[in-house]
């Protein structure tokens, strides 16, 4: 099962490191990973996307909280939780695809940052499926030059209590 786990972790040199090592001794793969500061200039939300069974992600869960750096846990997965993308798509458009990537553009409510057709670039924000879809449908009328992705990041809904040490 797919399992989003937001981890508050200290600003602290190697933080990162000893949170990925901890899944690469092991053997789990990171499907995606974000880092951002939050309110708190001394502590960061790490948001991370693995694959596992529930008790191999608990196991993982209790092994994160004894790294030093990790201040608290929480599976977003296990509870109701909101979840964005943010997609950056660079197209390469013919004259004969512009109409129809604008319609698509219009459509989707994506933001147009470049509007050149050698390099037209769209930024939107959604779910996974909302993203790949626009994906799908503009490789139908342009070339696709660059897709970067976010990959997700949650919040959960009402007070969510994080497993503090």
């Amino acid at each position: 099962m797919r399992h989003i786990i937001s981890i508050l972790l200290r600003n602290e040199a190697g933080a990162l490191t000893r949170v990925a090592s901890l899944f690469s001794t092991r053997g789990y793969n990171i499907e995606s990973l974000n880092v951002a500061p939050t309110e708190d200039p001394l502590v960061s939300r790490l948001t991370l996307v693995t694959l596992g069974s529930d008790p191999v992600i608990r196991q993982i869960n209790n092994q994160l909280l004894k790294l030093i750096d990790v201040v608290s846990i929480v599976d977003l997965t296990e509870g109701d939780h909101i979840e964005r993308e943010l997609l950056l798509l660079k197209l390469s458009v013919e004259a004969d695809g512009l109409a129809r990537i604008r319609e698509l553009v219009e459509a989707d409510g994506c933001r147009v940052l470049d509007d050149s057709p050698q390099s037209y670039t769209l930024e939107l924000t959604g779910a996974a499926t909302r993203i790949d879809n626009l994906i799908n449908r503009a490789a139908a009328h342009a070339k696709i030059l660059a897709v970067v992705r976010s990959g997700p990041l949650a919040v959960g809904r009402g007070v969510i209590a994080h497993r503090v040490r």
